[in-house]
């Protein structure tokens, strides 16, 4: 199932409702991310608070990933598709602060 996102409002509601969904509490999520209730509570109030790094890995832990659609139809060329972006081989930052 797909959850469009255009707003941080309509994000903070999807993460609610899939934590719910799942049947976990703020606390069971917050400690399977190593983090508290208190820090799962701020992110579901405002998503906007955490990075893309750490918003990754709530989805995961969520059971759902991040995907980026082209709204804009086929395109005639899906060579372009499979390349990488550039800068995308960058290394992962590992250790951040939730």
């Amino acid at each position: 199932m797909d959850y469009p996102i255009q707003t941080p409002l309509q994000l903070a509601t999807h993460l609610r409702s899939l934590r719910k969904a799942r049947g976990l509490s703020q606390a069971d999520l917050g400690a399977r991310l190593g983090v508290g209730q208190t820090r799962i509570a701020r992110i579901e109030g405002n998503p906007t608070a955490i990075s893309v790094e750490q918003l990754i890995e709530l989805l995961g832990a969520l059971g759902v990933r991040l995907v980026l659609r082209d709204t804009r139809g086929p395109q005639p060329d899906n060579a372009t598709a499979s390349k990488p972006l550039q800068g995308s081989t960058r290394q992962r930052k590992t250790g951040g602060e939730w």
